[in-house]
């Protein structure tokens, strides 16, 4: 033992008989802590469940109340979090200090994420579409809005995929929605061989969409001469319907052309190749 070094008897018996209280207090204190989380996450979840009823009786969008409550579920944990953290003797300056001065290497490193967030804002101010709308990006992605959240927007397939798109880039591209309008236009191209007789065949399509269920009779409702393709008359089937019939009513009125132009004795032509093969 090196005689240099004086050890005071009487610290280390005084460290020792408090030891037990020291102990048993930081784990009152712990225990206490615990207490706390548990009630304020319940308290937290009370809050939610009123401030969503009280957004509902407001009538205020879905996709707006989805945002908020994600914003107010981690804002709160947060804050609890940090509430306890200084409760038990943790410095909560030190902390938002700290914070603060991690905020740069943080933003820079969750670049994505932060442009995320503020993709969300922005898609809850401006409502380019809301929960329920179908929509497609610009890149293809198609689907029915079934989530808007902090970070991702949530597109539900007809096949019953789940597609998660970023916010960010959702509000620094192009946005086709299709269901913001009430009523959309209807446009089918059929072919008609050029032996037919123009006329029969509009007649008889013009008399199909008039007596089509779902089909708006007060919009515009025609058949007109598109363009004369290489093998066949192009002709432009056009009609409006209510956008949550579309899908349906354009399918049925394909399927109804070629009923109603087979009993016409009108020809669908089909691309044809003549081989000539001289001997």
């Amino acid at each position: 033992m090196n005689p240099n070094i004086n050890f005071d008897k009487g610290v280390i018996e005084n460290f020792l008989q408090t030891l037990p209280e020291k102990a048993l207090n930081l784990g009152a204190r712990v225990l206490l802590a615990l207490v706390i989380l548990f009630i304020g996450i319940q308290f937290v979840k009370v809050f939610r469940k009123f401030l969503k009823k009280a957004l509902v009786k407001s009538k205020v969008d879905e996709s707006a109340i989805k945002f908020l409550d994600s914003f107010v579920k981690y804002g709160s944990y947060f804050l609890l979090i940090l509430m306890i953290a200084s409760w038990l003797g943790v410095d909560a300056a030190s902390i938002i200090a700290l914070i603060g001065s991690a905020s740069v290497a943080v933003g820079l490193a969750l670049q994505g994420s932060l442009s995320n967030l503020a993709g969300g804002v922005l898609i809850l101010i401006l409502k380019p579409f809301k929960v329920g709308d179908y929509i497609k990006d610009e890149k293809g992605n198609e689907g029915i809005v079934n989530s808007i959240d902090i970070f991702y927007t949530h597109l539900l397939t007809y096949d019953n995929k789940l597609i998660v798109l970023p916010n960010g880039a959702l509000v620094n591209g192009s946005i086709t929605n299709f269901t913001s309008c009430t009523e959309r236009r209807i446009d089918i191209l059929v072919g008609i061989s050029y032996q037919a007789d123009i006329k029969k065949a509009k007649s008889a399509l013009e008399k199909m969409l008039k007596n089509t269920p779902n089909v708006l009779k007060e919009k515009e409702l025609t058949v007109f001469v598109d363009s004369l393709a290489d093998s066949a008359i192009l002709l432009n089937v056009r009609c409006w319907s209510k956008t949550e019939n579309y899908k349906e009513l354009k399918a049925q009125i394909t399927e109804n052309i070629k009923y109603v132009l087979d009993d016409a004795k009108i020809e669908i032509p089909y691309p044809q190749m003549d081989v000539h093969i001289n001997n």
